[in-house]
């Protein structure tokens, strides 16, 4: 069995299977995964707008949307790479049904990968898509969240397929976020800036993937360019690669022994 990435291009058909499965329910879907952070948005952005009219030099309902954007895409993919993905490999047992055709574990998982990433994308594509009806980006910079939200749905992605293959049920994941994601969304800075945090919270906070995704997608979404750039993107590739070979290990270890 290969240690690395999977050589087949058989995942793509894993892939399509479940982005058909889903379709059924895109509607549904997509609005469990888009109103409550609009609520948020909404909620927050006008209410604190009336104590706290600015932030960084701008509204502060346009400073909560880019961090809302990125919060958004890392609940998406932590949701179905977590919960759908544990279904479909324990309770439905649906990935031992696509392994009795001529696929393999690696590719089921690359599979698995791509399509949370996916999912996430869908989900910060639509909340960005609300956010510039109501006018809060208006720079062509803004169109690079797109390709953005899939980069940071890799890295939540990965690093959630880790829990799902060590997971013995669903009970499980309530330690992922609880633990991991929430504490991310309260201080990686979605809804206030992390210059204000203790110095060992932003320290802690500087080596979390949210923080590097909000380095990027806010300034994108306010019509400016991120300072390193490339540094942040870095990151995040590196959680969704290390999540995902680390993931497809324990997989293999649960699924193959």
């Amino acid at each position: 069995m290969s240690a690395g990435l999977p050589a087949s291009r058989r995942w793509i058909a894993v892939w399509r299977r479940n982005y058909l499965v889903w379709r059924k329910l895109a509607g549904a879907s997509l609005a469990g995964n888009v109103i409550d952070p609009l609520f948020y948005l909404l909620g927050f952005g006008f209410g604190f707008a009336t104590l706290v009219p600015q932030v960084e030099g701008v509204r502060y309902i346009a400073f909560l949307a880019g961090g809302t954007i990125c919060y958004t895409t890392m609940l998406a993919a932590s949701f179905e790479a977590l919960y759908s993905g544990f279904a479909r490999m324990h309770v439905q047992r649906t990935w031992e049904g696509i392994m009795n055709a001529p696929v393999s574990l690696e590719d089921v998982v690359l599979a698995e990968w791509v399509w949370a990433a996916s999912k996430s994308l869908l989900s910060g594509t639509a909340v960005l898509l609300v956010a510039a009806a109501l006018g809060l980006g208006q720079s062509w910079t803004m169109l690079l969240v797109v390709p953005l939200a899939f980069l940071i749905g890799l890295s939540f992605a990965g690093m959630g397929l880790v829990m799902t293959a060590v997971a013995k049920s669903y009970d499980f994941f309530t330690y992922w976020f609880t633990l991991v994601l929430t504490p991310q969304m309260l201080l990686c800075g979605v809804f206030f800036p992390t210059a204000g945090l203790p110095g060992w919270v932003q320290a802690v906070a500087s080596a979390l993937p949210l923080t590097h995704a909000i380095a990027l997608g806010r300034p994108l979404f306010l019509g400016q360019w991120p300072e390193s750039a490339l540094l942040h993107a870095a990151v995040l590739a590196a959680y969704g690669l290390g999540g995902y070979l680390l993931a497809l290990r324990l997989f293999r270890r649960r699924l193959l022994a």
